[in-house]
């Protein structure tokens, strides 16, 4: 898989997801065995461009090449300016949004929102692309609805703007998250453009993304909400792809030294206060469906300092440990709606 003059080590990619994809999440995922990963995304408006959120999103210290920074926006110039600033600071690919299909980013015409516009999709398509000398991609969805599928016209437009490569989610904007992901469209766009293809939607297992993979005929798969809680995903299918066998569970003791590590990772990154606030979402996702767990994060939930949060996991993966060296898992349906809470 090549996007511009990167050669990436697989085909394995994590989509760009608010609140998720930080600098912590993205060196994670790349470690244990993503070949890329898409931070999230930046706003194109000038105004918010020095907000800590802004600059702390715009943080790469570190990060292993190459460095994929998504922009939103609805104005093809402002996205042509966001796009060089960060190319300034540090970013090796430009990634642009018309894939968000959050209310508040559909409500300022910029994510999902500029499918009902195709003339402004060119327009940011050629504006961007000829801002910055690196490679840029576009990720977006199969349209706005189910009666208004813009795919393959969209696909065409960025090949002939200079898109390096298209990652498409299969939904519309009007689908959000429900029902189930369609790859019918992902293979038609792949068959329809020259340009490298990303498949994206409900991968949530190797054997789910080798028959993606197969059935759309895509370069690559984009994984964002399964890698929540369980980055080693990323391993599990390029072993898969390579052998055609299942990794056995991991064991408990990695897992608790991998979660560990990211925990002191969102501390050192966001601070005391807000680190153990965002870190208690990944905790959510990490033990989602263990033995224990809803009490485990009902009590979790309720701490204040990053050394008491660190000793709770600690401790919970230490009885986990006295029942199996690997991880085992259990019907718990609750976790998902605690972590979007806690986003």
């Amino acid at each position: 898989m090549q996007i511009g003059p990167y050669v990436l080590k697989n085909r394995l990619i994590v989509a760009p997801m608010a609140g998720v994809t930080d600098r912590p999440f993205r060196m994670l995922c790349k470690k244990l065995g993503a070949g890329m990963a898409v931070s999230e995304m930046i706003t194109a408006n000038k105004a918010l461009w020095t907000t800590p959120k802004t600059l702390r999103r715009a943080n790469h210290e570190g990060e292993v090449e190459p460095i994929v920074v998504q922009i939103a926006g609805g104005d093809a110039q402002m996205l042509a300016d966001a796009a060089r600033l960060n190319v300034e600071h540090g970013a090796q690919i430009i990634d642009i949004n018309m894939g968000c299909p959050a209310k508040k980013v559909c409500n300022v015409a910029a994510g999902s929102a500029l499918l009902r516009d195709l003339g402004n999709v060119g327009r940011i398509l050629e504006a961007v692309v000829k801002a910055v000398d690196v490679p840029v991609t576009l990720k977006t969805r199969t349209g706005w609805s189910q009666d208004v599928k813009t795919a393959l016209q969209v696909a065409r437009m960025a090949e002939d703007a200079g898109i390096a490569a298209l990652a498409l989610h299969g939904r519309t904007r009007e689908d959000m998250y429900r029902g189930a992901a369609e790859y019918d469209t992902i293979a038609a766009v792949k068959q329809a453009v020259r340009m490298p293809v990303i498949a994206n939607g409900d991968i949530d297992s190797p054997q789910k993304a080798k028959y993606v993979l197969d059935y759309t005929g895509a370069d690559a798969i984009m994984i964002g909400r399964a890698a929540q809680g369980r980055p080693w995903i990323f391993r599990e299918i390029q072993h898969y792809l390579d052998t055609g066998e299942l990794l056995p569970p991991p064991r408990i003791a990695e897992i608790s030294a991998i979660m560990q590590a990211h925990l002191a990772e969102l501390y050192d990154f966001y601070g005391e206060y807000s680190g153990s606030r965002i870190a208690r979402k990944h905790i959510a996702w990490y033990t989602k469906g263990l033995r224990g767990s809803n009490e485990f994060r009902q009590a979790m939930y309720q701490l204040e300092t990053t050394a008491e949060q660190q000793q709770a996991v600690a401790h919970y993966f230490d009885s986990l440990a006295r029942h199996s060296d690997r991880l085992q898992y259990v019907a718990d349906s609750s976790t998902s709606a605690e972590a979007d809470a806690l986003a």
